[in-house]
């Protein structure tokens, strides 16, 4: 290979995305990792063999809406399953309620406030592949979207704010928006987390809640095989962790914390901007755990059975109290738990009649606690006798997540904290947030748009590199190269 043009510190989704964008615009890219292909974006056996866990992201709503995937043609290159079901929320008394595809039966089954739940996503469904772009895409641009801005901002404001329970009769359809405002990780409620959960209850309606057959693996080897048959190049095992750790090249793209880009690059960045990046901040930590699992979960409520995805904590105010307990640097006596149970939907993950089952608590930043106990009570409390499925485990502690993925700081999977002023000045309030310097950019989950297996952090900063580095303002053509 020639030397590099450009140099990817990072070869998780977002570094991908930026390194394929660039190969396919006609320069030599170079991606360095210093693990394995994927980051957190990865799947592995953790448990026994032939049980293939999702290291980090299991369920990619944001893959199939966004607009990079779309141009690279993502579901035609690798296989996904969408259920019908795409989350669920159990409740006492072997309820649950149930976010199905379709708007209009979930609004039916939710009883008295189906109506409401109607009233509060039908516009934004309709208008999905603009609220896709604008969950995705740069938040400070002219013009951002109007209508569909104004009736999301509308709803942000009122489910991440005090108001959050008047549109609300019972308890079943709170709960239903609370658990998927709860990825943020944030203090309940707030407008961070009421922009995250109303966007993917959207796509949950729109797109659905899909999985990729094999594991999340299979979205990094389609990226990085297209990189390859590009030019492009991949280097695993490197770890950079200094200017001279870098080959020679006209820019660097990190697909990295803001920590490791400071560690790496502060002395080339102006110092009043270097100064705003030592202010960014993580927030709270997740602790997972990944289990082989003898059979399916039996969930108490039959039609959990068959969602990818389920949210458990019970109300939607006690979720809310778990999440304002680890915001004070407490471990909640009722936590928030997420599970994901691909193998009801891909059994190819684990050996004939087996299945694999991932799931994380929000903790304390930095917390060394096993959420193993916590976890499998919370389970067992709505699927009586899964403590007796249980094969094999293993726990990963906030601490050991960090560990594991640098740009994970005190366990924090997002990248950096969720909340609404750093969304919107992610890394730095600007336009451009990408382009930190002349030939440095920052294309990680700690830039525009944050958290997600998305790939439009990449896409994004590649696109800045390519216009301001070499005057290429017309986007390359991403899909399979017989289109």
């Amino acid at each position: 290979m020639s030397a590099p043009d450009v140099v990817v510190v990072g070869a998780g989704p977002n570094g991908l995305a930026a390194a394929v964008t660039m190969a396919r615009a006609g320069l030599v890219v170079q991606v360095l990792e210093r693990g394995a292909v994927g980051g957190g974006a990865s799947t592995a056996e953790l448990t026994l063999p032939g049980f293939r866990h999702d290291r980090g992201s299991a369920v990619h709503p944001m893959a199939v809406a966004s607009p990079f995937f779309r141009r690279f043609r993502l579901i035609e290159r690798t296989p996904f399953i969408t259920p019908r079901l795409s989350y669920a929320h159990p409740l006492a008394d072997g309820r649950a309620a149930l976010a199905w595809r379709s708007l209009e039966r979930t609004a039916d089954e939710l009883g008295p406030d189906g109506a409401a739940w109607r009233r509060l996503l039908a516009p934004l469904v309709q208008r999905a592949g603009e609220v896709g772009r604008l969950s995705t895409g740069p938040i400070l641009r002219v013009p951002p979207l109007p209508v569909a801005t104004a009736w999301f901002g509308a709803r942000v404001l009122e489910q991440g704010t005090p108001l959050w329970n008047l549109r609300w009769r019972g308890d079943a359809a709170p709960a239903l928006l609370t658990g998927v405002q709860a990825h943020a990780i944030r203090r309940l409620p707030g407008l961070g987390p009421a922009a995250a959960g109303l966007a993917l209850a959207v796509a949950a309606h729109a797109g659905g809640w899909p999985i990729p057959v094999g594991g999340t693996q299979a979205i990094a080897d389609v990226l990085a095989a297209d990189l390859l048959a590009h030019g492009g190049t991949i280097d695993t095992g490197v770890e950079v962790r200094g200017p001279a750790d870098l080959p020679a090249a006209r820019a660097v793209v990190f697909d990295t914390g803001v920590p490791a880009l400071l560690d790496i690059a502060g002395g080339l960045l102006p110092d009043r901007l270097r100064a705003r990046l030592a202010r960014f901040t993580f927030g709270s930590g997740a602790a997972k755990v990944d289990l082989a699992l003898d059979g399916p979960v039996p969930w108490t409520n039959i039609a959990a059975r068959e969602a990818g995805t389920l949210h458990l904590g019970g109300t939607r105010a006690v979720i809310a109290a778990g999440e304002a307990a680890v915001d004070r640097g407490e471990h909640p006596a009722d936590p928030y738990v997420l599970v994901a149970q691909p193998t009801v939907l891909d059994p190819s993950r684990a050996p004939a009649g087996k299945h694999v089952l991932w799931a994380y608590t929000h903790v304390p930043s930095g917390s060394m606690v096993d959420p193993t106990a916590r976890i499998i009570a919370a389970i067992e409390r709505f699927a009586p006798g899964f403590r007796d499925l249980i094969l094999a485990s293993t726990a990963s502690t906030a601490a050991d997540l960090a560990r594991w993925n640098p740009n994970y700081g005190g366990g924090d999977i997002g990248t950096g904290s969720a909340g609404v002023v750093q969304l919107l000045a992610r890394p730095t309030a600007s336009p451009d947030p990408w382009r930190l310097a002349d030939g440095l950019y920052l294309c990680s989950a700690a830039a525009v748009p944050g958290p997600g297996v998305h790939g439009m952090g990449g896409y994004l900063a590649a696109r800045s590199l390519l216009r301001h580095e070499y005057g290429i303002r017309t986007p390359p053509h991403l899909g399979p190269d017989d289109h």
